[in-house]
């Protein structure tokens, strides 16, 4: 029981820490207007023709990206676990904007067999792919591995992506001015690579917040060194990274809490339309560069409008990302072909 109280107590004060609550809100709520010099919503640019992949749209800030991308005209892929949510979102889409193109794909990032799946089904489909959002994600949970025993946020939220996005790399290469948007978090800055015990074998050791926190690292980690050898190479892609500051959704559930809290919260967040921006800017905007991460502009990161951030120093050690990599390739068992075919000949 004092093990409960603690885990609890230590979730809340994990949440008002990381939030700044009371004095965030009255700046957004003394708001009359929106600035004139801020990216929002209404410049996301025509997308027709466009095809983009979004994991885990089916709630929250995925949702919210699905929804803009494809009121925007682009081909919008739901990929999901869940495919009745992923209905339900696709449905809610279309209402609101009866000429959406959304389709919905299974994926289970929590299992390399739907990794593979999802990248055969797409492949078989589409000749091409425009923009590959890596969102899906899960948050503070308690220890378990996923379906190929690893340990769940670190499987989830980075070797699945990884896998994917190492899947659906033909595409990314053939497709002019391709992006891979990788979404991280504020967490990441709390986050250490510890490559003797990346994650924390058989649970021993294991802390929610340190095992989020290094999940959130390795999607930089990961960007960094995706972007460095996409311009080695000399392709015509580009890789980013985005965070969505603190919003209301449910990623947040396992915090000890949160559900408790959350009708208080509701009304003090950002939500996730705004917290989507970043992750939308990063993925459409023409002025957006390889190797930029986005977040929220307002204080400290927790919620505004997007704008080019930095990352902790860690994110950007290139030995830390080097290692990631192999580490990544051996256990996914996905091996990144950079070459293209006339270099390969070569």
């Amino acid at each position: 029981m004092k093990k409960n109280w603690k885990v609890l107590l230590g979730g809340v004060v994990t949440i008002f820490a990381s939030i700044g609550i009371f004095k965030y809100v009255s700046t957004q709520r003394n708001r009359s207007r929106i600035p004139d010099d801020v990216w929002t919503a209404d410049d996301i640019p025509d997308l027709s023709g466009k095809l983009i992949i979004v994991t885990g749209a089916n709630s929250g800030i995925g949702y919210e990206a699905a929804k803009q991308f494809a009121c925007k005209g682009a081909n919008t892929i739901l990929a999901c676990r869940s495919i009745d949510r992923a209905q339900s979102a696709a449905a809610q889409i279309q209402a609101e904007f009866p000429d959406a193109t959304v389709e919905i794909m299974p994926l289970d990032l929590s299992s390399l067999q739907s990794v593979h799946k999802f990248a055969e089904a797409f492949k078989a489909k589409y000749d091409r792919l425009n923009v590959l959002v890596n969102n899906a994600g899960i948050m503070m949970v308690p220890y378990g591995v996923t379906q190929d025993g690893f340990e769940r946020q670190f499987g989830i939220n980075h070797l699945g992506h990884f896998a994917l996005t190492g899947l659906l790399l033909e595409l990314i290469k053939v497709t002019p001015g391709a992006r891979v948007v990788n979404v991280s978090s504020l967490a990441h800055r709390g986050g250490k690579m510890d490559f003797n015990d990346l994650m924390f074998e058989n649970g021993k050791g294991y802390d929610r917040q340190t095992a989020y926190g290094r999940s959130k690292l390795a999607n930089l980690l990961f960007t960094y060194e995706l972007e460095r050898k996409f311009k080695e190479q000399g392709m015509d892609a580009i890789a980013v990274a985005a965070h969505p500051g603190v919003s209301n959704t449910h990623l947040a559930d396992h915090i000890p809490g949160v559900k408790i809290l959350r009708p208080i919260f509701g009304n003090i967040l950002q939500s996730a339309e705004m917290g989507a921006l970043p992750i939308i800017r990063a993925a459409v905007d023409p002025q957006v560069s390889g190797g930029q991460y986005y977040g929220p502009g307002g204080k400290n990161e927790r919620g505004g409008f997007p704008v080019v951030v930095n990352s902790s120093e860690a994110s950007h050690n290139q030995g830390n990302a080097h290692k990631l990599w192999e580490i990544s390739e051996e256990l996914t068992g996905v091996t990144f072909n950079l070459l293209d075919e006339k270099s390969s000949k070569a």
